[in-house]
């Protein structure tokens, strides 16, 4: 076997490990369990250039190779139980006998981390285990135009300050969950000849609204990330 060939196997490896702890962390019915993870929405884009969203409408996208993830978590906020919120999340838990809304939002911000990270890179096979087929289709046709242009984008995630959970909804037996992400991010693009085509190597503080769904009669315990935006 040529070294080439080695080397792929052990990238297709090295894949395969980390969609699996990501689903460990998210798929988890004792859980949020999962997230789903950068405004990245279908079409994400870290506020420095245009940023797609999941109905294929681009605002601005500013792409560039993933960074290194270092942000501690910060603050979680979990609606009260007698709120409108609160009382959906309640609704989802007698659905589901596993569901736990503190490690849901662990799960969240997992998978927030690894999708802000798959979608800089390009990894289109992390991205499509963790998202619907919509917003897949959406992220996809962002990569798609971000590499013909020749373009590359740098995301650093230096911190998550804030996970909330803002909205949730049981319709029958499918559970969607929307969470509030707030990050100080590093974003940049760039293009074929390495200048800055959007964004910059400045922090930046970010809110994301992410929305996580689950067929709660489902075996895969995964929560697919099936839209998201920004304030």
């Amino acid at each position: 076997m040529t070294g080439g060939a080695v080397e792929i196997i052990l990238l297709a490896m090295v894949a395969g490990f980390l969609v699996l702890r990501l689903r460990s962390v998210l798929g988890r019915r004792t859980g949020f369990e999962r997230p789903p993870q950068a405004d990245r929405p279908a079409g994400y884009d870290p506020r420095g250039g245009a940023r797609p969203t999941l109905d294929g409408v681009s605002e601005e996208v500013a792409p560039a190779p993933a960074a290194p993830v270092a942000a501690s978590s910060g603050r979680r906020t979990i609606p009260d139980r007698q709120s409108p919120v609160g009382q959906a999340l309640s609704r989802i838990a007698g659905a589901d006998s596993g569901f736990d809304p503190a490690r849901f939002l662990d799960g969240a911000e997992a998978a927030f981390r690894m999708i802000v990270q798959a979608f800089a890179a390009g990894d289109r096979n992390t991205l499509r285990a963790l998202l619907s087929d919509d917003a897949f289709a959406g992220f996809a046709r962002v990569l798609d135009a971000r590499e013909a242009a020749g373009e590359t984008q740098r995301t650093e995630l230096r911190s998550v300050n804030e996970v909330a959970i803002e909205a949730a909804d049981l319709r029958g037996t499918v559970a969607d969950i929307t969470v509030r992400f707030v990050t100080d991010q590093v974003n940049m693009t760039t293009g074929r000849d390495g200048e800055v085509v959007s964004g910059s190597d400045a922090i930046t503080e970010l809110t994301d609204l992410w929305t996580f769904q689950r067929d709660l009669t489902s075996a895969d315990p995964t929560w697919k990330l099936v839209g998201t935006g920004s304030q």
